[in-house]
């Protein structure tokens, strides 16, 4: 296995768009692994609000039945924010070749990641669409047609967009600790 598809985020709470994405990814048949990364805290947030732990723990759960997908721990491990940089140079150190998964709406963003240019040079990047923002050419463009956001979500915790694996425990978690 050479080429891997990294897929990071705060997955605060997971939801149908994120497998949504990773049967997309799954289809792609210049990708021989995909790297679910929960992050330990999103470097532009101050704090999540499940916790890491639990995130990477429904992860898990949720994508059991996966053959090509890894859930990683390694961001969670660290115990602190971690650079998507810093995880590109671990991931590079087994594999040759990293697709970096983003979604549209981190697109306004993109050029503000911590050595945003050196990271431009050692991944390509997929954008997942997300509604009303325009990918531009030089990405590449996984169209995904779930209208859901992990924020939205926490507020609604609407049992339709949540993995039937982990949806009760996760509105569990979100309805004892309301934010």
């Amino acid at each position: 296995m050479k080429t891997i598809a990294l897929f990071g985020g705060s997955f605060d709470p997971p939801h149908l768009g994120h497998k949504a994405i990773v049967n997309a990814l799954n289809e792609l048949e210049y990708i021989d692994k995909i790297v679910v990364m929960p992050t330990f805290i999103n470097p532009f947030k101050s704090s999540s609000f499940a916790p890491a732990k639990l995130r990477l723990k429904w992860l898990k759960e949720a994508f059991k039945v996966f053959k090509k997908v890894e859930v990683s721990s390694y961001e969670v491990s660290q115990n602190e924010k971690v650079p998507t940089i810093n995880t590109v140079e671990y991931l590079l150190e087994t594999y040759e070749n990293i697709y970096l998964v983003i979604g549209a709406d981190n697109l306004r963003s993109l050029k503000h990641w911590h050595r945003f240019d050196e990271l431009s040079k050692k991944v390509i990047f997929i954008v997942a669409t997300r509604e009303k923002v325009e990918v531009p050419q030089e990405f590449i463009t996984l169209e995904i047609n779930e209208k859901i956001s992990s924020s939205e979500l926490r507020k609604t915790i609407d049992i339709n967009y949540l993995p039937k694996e982990i949806a009760k425990e996760i509105i569990k978690y979100y309805k004892e600790n309301n934010e």
